[in-house]
């Protein structure tokens, strides 16, 4: 039975040790005599030194996670000598404090007898939990799984983050999630260290929070009529028919989630984007658009916008000459703020398209009548309004990193999309800035090949997010407060989704934001990425392995259609067939760029490692790696 037992728990161990994202500064193996193994069990004791309140709720809430123990719970009480079968773990906040920690640090310290956490704040405790849980083998992960006891290998952590703001957006106007929905992605993204949740509330598609003295925001911008497909492709709305899909957030709603949120440690930061993406808001008050009698409605996902021209098709702009639109703001902000506990209200201010300006007799008016040059400058002096506005809320602005253009208002914050160049750019002018690429951080993106995800104008793979690096070269680090990856729901359905999308790319940005910059480094990341792929599985959550398949790149030799194929792993066999059957590890076997033979041929692909098969089989008609080396 002995024997037994060590097999499982040396193969349980195997995944558990040093398989921690982000990169904590720094992890030793404990040297410790006897045995260099603390086995977590019902027999361990919680000691929170001195019973500080904030230290014991988080550890409550750690013994409250722990379904796989059948029931047994480990019990507070104090410890005076531990010891294999009298075991402890120790929750100490200091009372000098640890500069090298700072606010969201801690050390780890583990035994065979103890347990030790300490750190300068409660928030240093809690991440020093979420460390201790990814040293639990993937099990853990599932409560249905009743071991009664898991191994945790002696070790001795140190570790803080690199930057404050380490963020994740989520933009539920697009499509709407569930109160319990917001409220796991904000439990996943705190496991990862991961501490500024961005919260994108209202857009044309949508406007997902009450406000009570602006009552038609819910009654009518919250719903749109159902259609099915892709953004940019739907239906309008039919005369009389019934707007059913969508969804908001009551303001109880928002305060149970922003409290959910604190005792994990991450900021919400709210988002109402204006005085772009305004539809659902000009649904329920058509009169604060340059067009105040054009009938309107919520957009269901018609395509509104010539991208090509970048003029709008139908208004989605608040009209900037209108003082009415700066009372209703004005209101939104006034009822907003106190919900937020925050010092940040994001207005948006991206993509504003300006014709609808252009040709408004009030909006030229307005302009010669305070000086301005451009629509440029009217969108400045919109921007200025709303950031008094705010200000007056006791709040600090940020907007996207349109709100540079036309001069930026004076205490702004940036949050960069539009590369690093915007960015740097608001550094210049002594501005503090969130960098948020697209390059790098847009999780909306295509992850894997086109022919087995979803399709949309851009991709980002999981080996591209890693690269992302904050601070550009030449750049001031005080002013970047660190880095958002971005989820865009256009094309997003439902939560499982979401979550395919969000990880593990999300893995990528918890370890840019938070381990010191010389401890990146990608096969390192991608062992202990497929470590979480197994907790992920383990507690029933989606994730993308889209990392396991090939990349198929096709070129041009003279008349021959050539196709290179690659994966950003080590140790991956790529095998591949044109010839109608389905390839395995006895296929021809890739080690050089093939010629596609002429002919209706389908290209099929699959990956293996240490022979065993890994990725998705892909299978691309010959028109298709034609028209990929086209584009």
């Amino acid at each position: 039975m002995k024997k037994i037992l060590f097999l499982l728990l040396t193969s349980l161990t195997a995944f558990a040790q040093n398989n921690i994202i982000p990169a904590p500064v720094s992890y030793e193996v404990s040297t410790s005599g006897g045995m260099n193994m603390f086995m977590l069990d019902s027999r361990t004791s919680i000691d929170v030194t001195d019973n500080n309140p904030d230290a014991k709720r988080i550890a409550e809430n750690f013994v409250s996670s722990l379904g796989f123990m059948g029931g047994q719970k480990p019990v507070f009480k104090k410890v005076e000598k531990p010891t294999m079968q009298d075991k402890v773990m120790i929750f100490t906040v200091n009372k000098t404090p640890n500069t090298q920690l700072g606010n969201e640090g801690y050390t780890l310290d583990v035994t065979g007898e103890t347990i030790k956490m300490t750190a300068n704040k409660p928030a240093g405790l809690f991440y020093a939990i979420q460390t201790l849980r990814q040293m639990m083998p993937p099990q853990a992960e599932n409560k249905e799984f009743s071991m009664g006891m898991f191994p945790i290998m002696g070790c001795k952590i140190v570790d803080y983050p690199r930057f404050g703001w380490r963020g994740l957006m989520l933009d539920v106007s697009r499509h709407f999630f569930t109160k319990e929905e917001v409220k796991n992605y904000i439990d996943l993204m705190a496991r990862y260290k991961l501490n500024t949740f961005h919260w994108h509330l209202a857009d044309d598609n949508g406007w997902r929070i009450e406000i009570k003295s602006l009552p038609k925001l819910t009654e009518i911008g919250a719903w749109r009529v159902v259609r099915n497909g892709g953004f940019g492709n739907r239906d309008e709305p039919k005369e009389g028919e019934p707007a059913t899909y969508g969804g908001f957030y009551t303001q109880e709603d928002v305060k149970e989630i922003v409290a959910f949120a604190n005792e994990r440690n991450v900021t919400i930061v709210p988002e109402i984007d204006v005085p772009g993406h305004s539809m659902a808001a000009l649904a329920a008050y058509p009169e604060l658009s340059t067009q105040k009698d054009l009938k309107r409605y919520v957009n269901p996902g018609t395509e509104f916008i010539d991208w090509d021209n970048k003029k709008l098709k139908t208004e989605n702009t608040l009209d900037p000459s209108n003082e009415k639109v700066y009372e209703f703001l004005d209101k939104v902000f006034t009822e907003m703020a106190p919900l937020f506990p925050n010092k940040y209200i994001h207005m948006g201010g991206d993509e504003c398209f300006h014709d609808f300006w252009e040709k408004d007799p009030n909006c030229q008016a307005f302009m010669k009548k305070n000086n301005l040059k451009d629509v440029h400058e009217l969108q400045s002096y919109f921007v200025k309004r709303v950031e008094k506005i705010i200000n007056k809320k006791g709040k600090v602005l940020i907007g996207w990193d349109e709100i540079l253009e036309g001069g930026l208002a004076p205490n702004a914050t940036v949050m960069s999309w539009r590369g690093m160049k915007w960015g740097i750019e608001a550094t210049k002018q002594k501005h503090d800035v969130v960098m948020s690429p697209t390059t790098f951080a847009y999780l909306d993106y295509t992850q894997g090949d086109p022919s087995v995800e979803k399709p949309i104008y851009a991709s980002l793979s999981l080996k591209k997010t890693y690269l992302f690096e904050p601070v550009p070269d030449s750049t001031d680090v005080k002013y970047i407060l660190g880095g958002q990856g971005n989820l865009w729901t256009e094309q997003i359905q439902n939560y499982r989704h979401a979550l395919y999308m969000t990880y593990p790319r999300a893995f990528a940005i918890a370890e840019t934001t938070w381990s010191p910059k010389e401890k990146k480094d990608w096969d390192g990341f991608m062992a202990r990425t497929e470590n979480h792929f197994q907790r992920f599985d383990a507690g029933n959550l989606k994730i993308s392995k889209a990392v396991y398949d090939a990349i198929i790149t096709p070129t041009k030799d003279g008349e021959k259609l050539m196709c290179e194929m690659s994966n950003d792993l080590k140790g991956v066999d790529i095998f591949y067939t044109t010839d109608d059957s389905f390839p395995d590890k006895f296929s021809p076997k890739y080690t050089a760029p093939i010629e596609i033979p002429t002919g209706p041929v389908t290209l099929k692909v699959v990956t293996y490692r240490n022979g065993q098969p890994l990725g998705r089989m892909l299978s691309i008609p010959r028109v298709d790696l034609e028209k990929r080396v086209k584009k």
